[in-house]
């Protein structure tokens, strides 16, 4: 994290809201979850309590459901002032942030908040893993090792399903990424079919890099409605990611099936130093050099504490 003075500072464009301010927002929105749905949604070794979906998700699905309402109202002004009836296309909201911090429980309770709201929406959810190139290919181009970073996906890919999403088109197919396996896998794909709301989970999907070329450049960002960034100290994402392979190693790393099967067999010590040495060779470097700087194109940043609570929001000013 940035010291205060700096993090202020950088932060000029934002709003901030400590916990309880943001949780005031919640203005009576009723929640549709019970403790025993919210275990299902949130992933290996993250912590979301019932208060953290009252204080922070609620208010944040109002909002949500304020700006989906506001582009539809801008839909049909614009359609009656072309006097064109083209089809309405999926309102996009990103979700960024490092290995370890949440990303895809944020993702899933999103997913099921609006879709139980009072608009009934119908959410869909992908993750940029599965626009990964396939194993074969990333150890063909020796870059097994920076699976994660931006070299590692299949960007052509990636922006024509993006290009279809945003063009009305459907059904749509993405491809499909299994972490037991650490590959895609062959012959499946999710198909997305005109959801009213489209989110897209990955660790770089709000990149934009800097393009010194004079052709035009796509970024998977260039499509989203609404970005949102997950926050948390580097000291604390380091710990996560260590407790969490201590996990994995107790569970899915036991399964013959799993590309990781030989680290069942370490001791904890043993365990720890490989994940620590994993963590400081590929996940902090991608967090630093291509992670971490996307934190400041989101339009809302959510920060984390030690114990995974959400303790403080930013919203970009219109």
């Amino acid at each position: 994290m940035i010291l205060k003075s700096e993090f202020e500072r950088r932060l000029s464009p934002y709003m901030s809201f400590s916990r309880s301010e943001w949780a005031a927002l919640r203005n009576g929105t009723p929640l549709p979850l019970s403790a025993d749905e919210l275990d299902t949604l949130v992933s290996l070794n993250d912590t979301v309590s019932m208060e953290d979906v009252a204080d922070i998700y609620l208010p944040l699905v109002r909002l949500l459901q304020i700006y989906y309402d506001n582009a539809c109202r801008l839909y049909q002004a614009t359609s009656a002032f072309l006097g064109s009836g083209t089809a309405r296309v999926p309102y996009v909201i990103g979700i960024g942030g490092s290995v370890a911090v949440g990303k895809s429980s944020t993702a899933r309770i999103l997913q099921a908040l609006l879709a139980r709201g009072p608009g009934r929406l119908r959410v869909d959810l992908i993750t940029t893993d599965g626009f990964l190139y396939p194993n074969r290919i990333l150890q063909e181009r020796g870059i097994m090792h920076r699976k994660g970073f931006p070299e590692s996906y299949d960007r052509r890919r990636l922006l024509q399903f993006m290009a279809d999403i945003k063009s009305g088109y459907g059904p749509v197919s993405a491809p499909v990424y299994s972490h037991l396996i650490y590959d895609i896998v062959p012959d499946q794909t999710q198909v997305v079919d005109h959801p009213d709301v489209l989110i897209v989970e990955g660790l770089n999907v709000l990149q934009r890099g800097s393009n010194t070329r004079r052709e035009p450049q796509l970024y998977v960002s260039d499509f989203f409605d609404f970005a949102i960034y997950v926050d948390a100290d580097e000291r604390d994402l380091e710990q996560w990611y260590i407790e969490r392979f201590l996990r994995l190693r107790e569970t899915a790393f036991r399964d013959p099936s799993s590309y990781f099967r030989r680290y069942a067999e370490l001791n904890e010590e043993e365990a720890i130093a490989t994940a620590r040495r994993i963590w400081r060779e590929i996940n902090y470097i991608n967090l630093k050099q291509n992670i971490e700087p996307t934190r400041w194109s989101a339009d809302l940043i959510l920060v984390k504490g030690s114990r995974h609570e959400l303790e403080r929001v930013y919203l970009r000013k219109l």
